[in-house]
């Protein structure tokens, strides 16, 4: 069984509970394969990034395996803005967020509601040096665990959003996206764009964030902000201290 997601931002929880953790968020226009049902609640695995986790079933609309598989093998089309809306001839307005996908609005199967989008898209890969301006979109973002909008964001959330949006996929958890690309011995040898990883007193990655140029770094903590990095790890210079232990730098581009 095949779903997308129709509504702007949908909790995917650890458990089938309204009281489970959310541990990311499924945006307007995601495919999802249904792995199991509970109740109300589904199992699922997104497709873009094999990410699992349980949703409600009133918040997701059942597709076909051919149209799941059609929209896996068709480019991604993404909303470029902020924030933007969805339009319909009923005169709903549907409020959707950056990076929301707007790749099935052409396939009548799916799209029985006749959605339609005049805002800006984004598609296809992008050069590396666009990396940071995406990253300045999300600027000032409170921090959500497990959120991936402008509205509220992980620091894995904002990462891989910010590739995705790029034409780049990374997987969802930083203990993940660690895992990919090639490490660099220092961060002299690092770009802007590149991914700086972060651990706590046991080695396990727990924090990530984009490098930019002159040794600073944009991430989410607390919200999206900008730190000095040097090669201890960020640095917070309104609390004269490092918050976070460098582990790695990966050049995953």
């Amino acid at each position: 069984m095949f779903g997308i997601c129709n509504l702007a931002i949908v909790p995917v929880r650890s458990e089938p509970s309204d009281r489970s953790e959310i541990v990311t968020q499924l945006l307007f226009g995601e495919h999802i394969e249904i792995l199991e049902r509970q109740n109300q609640w589904a199992r699922i695995k997104i497709q873009f990034d094999d990410y699992e986790g349980w949703v409600d079933s009133k918040q997701y609309q059942v597709i076909s395996e051919a149209n799941y598989n059609q929209l896996s093998n068709d480019a991604i089309i993404l909303n470029a803005d902020l924030i933007d809306y969805i339009s319909a001839p009923d005169n709903l307005l549907l409020p959707i967020p950056l990076g929301a996908s707007l790749s099935f609005l052409n396939n009548s199967e799916i799209n029985t509601s006749n959605f339609d989008f005049e805002g800006t898209k984004t598609s296809g890969i992008k050069p590396k040096s666009a990396l940071i301006s995406t990253a300045f979109m999300y600027l000032n973002a409170p921090y959500l665990w497990g959120g991936k909008t402008p509205f509220g964001i992980d620091c894995s959330g904002f990462t891989q959003m910010v590739y995705k949006l790029n034409g780049y996929k990374i997987h969802r958890d930083a203990s993940q996206q660690a895992l990919e690309g090639e490490a660099l011995s220092f961060i002299e040898e690092s770009e802007a764009g590149d991914l700086a990883f972060f651990d706590n007193d046991e080695g396990n990655i727990i924090h990530v964030g984009i490098i930019m140029d002159n040794n600073y770094i944009i991430h989410a903590s607390g919200k999206v902000r900008i730190d000095r990095l040097d090669h201890l790890g960020i640095y917070n210079p309104e609390t004269n201290k490092h918050t976070h232990k460098l582990r790695v730098i990966k050049k995953i581009i």
